[in-house]
């Protein structure tokens, strides 16, 4: 009895021994606080992942841009200096037009007709995704994109000569057609330049507003719902396929559990973020009829843009949205 005992006690020892030779930690860097709503969603789906496969697949969130900067987390994983990561995919249109598509201005400004323009595009995405040795796994957006001034804007005239925080290609092109000076600062850099005057003004969620204390900088936002832009979680595609079938379908898996509860998430604290923006004091109002008759405008514009930079690849995709 005693060497039967012993000897499955030492096989339990050896399949413990290789469980933990094989394992594998993978870092996953985000650009937002830990308090983030994207960045609990991304610790809860990486403790989904490590517990799918017993341990086997380790995923360490590093948020706030402590591991790698926004700016760089999608080329990490890109080059595999990191495996997983979290990036706000618009900030990279400038690499392919399709990476912006949630963030063509007015064409899709709610939780409802932002799902229905991802699932327009989001094949021709992940294919976009792939050639860059990125796997996708899934996507949270924001809330609807207001405007934050520190000061009263009654039209775009109000706007220029504004320095106003550019986070990607939309941002940036916006403040050109408003006469206002575009300013590159990621989100973790946020407060501190509106601390200093670096910037004085951007579009953004009431979300990023409330994670940057905007209220002791600004005193304006104005609920434009300019559009609901994503975060992305992309895989290195050589990690990925070194994975086994559990694996992979383990990070799939989670992932799509991590992108119903990230946007519902999302829905319940949209209306609450504005509420902490008021009762710090910040005046919350719906645009004048002459400013969001200018954004707009602004919008038609740049939707004639982003058709004309995405061919007839991105006409397909904006005619399959405006057919559901």
């Amino acid at each position: 009895m005693k060497t039967m005992m012993g000897l499955m006690a030492a096989t339990a020892l050896g399949l413990g021994a290789a469980t933990a030779a094989n394992a594998e930690t993978w870092d996953m860097p985000m650009a937002y606080p830990a308090s983030n709503y994207h960045t609990e969603n991304g610790t809860k789906f990486a403790e989904c992942v490590t517990s799918a496969t017993d341990g086997a697949v380790e995923i360490v969130v590093h948020p706030n841009g402590s591991l790698f900067a926004g700016n760089d987390i999608k080329r990490a994983v890109q080059t595999g200096q990191a495996p997983i990561g979290e990036r706000l995919l618009s900030a990279h249109a400038n690499e392919n037009p399709l990476f912006g598509l949630d963030s063509i201005p007015f064409l899709a400004t709610s939780f409802d007709a932002s799902d229905k323009l991802w699932a327009a595009g989001i094949d021709d995405i992940k294919a976009a995704l792939a050639d860059q040795n990125l796997v996708y796994v899934y996507s949270v957006p924001w809330p609807p994109q207001g405007l934050y001034t520190k000061k009263e804007i009654n039209s775009a005239a109000d706007l220029k000569g504004i320095k106003f925080r550019a986070y990607n290609a939309a941002t940036a092109r916006i403040a050109e057609l408003a006469g206002m000076v575009p300013v590159q600062i990621e989100a973790a850099e946020l407060s501190q330049a509106l601390a200093t005057g670096v910037a004085e003004s951007f579009i953004s969620s009431g979300s990023t507003g409330v994670d940057s204390k905007v209220w002791e900088s600004l005193d304006h936002f104005y609920d434009v719902q300019a559009w609901l832009p994503r975060n992305v979680i992309f895989v290195n595609k050589d990690m990925f396929d070194g994975l086994d079938a559990a694996g992979q379908k383990a990070i799939m898996d989670c992932g799509a559990e991590a992108a119903t509860r990230g946007e519902d998430t999302a829905k319940s604290l949209t209306a609450g973020y504005l509420k902490t923006l008021a009762e710090n004091g910040m005046t919350v109002a719906a645009p004048s009829e002459q400013l969001k008759t200018d954004l707009e405008g602004y919008g038609e514009t740049m939707t004639t843009e982003w058709l004309s930079s995405a061919g007839d690849q991105g006409k397909a995709i904006i005619e399959a949205y405006k057919a559901n």
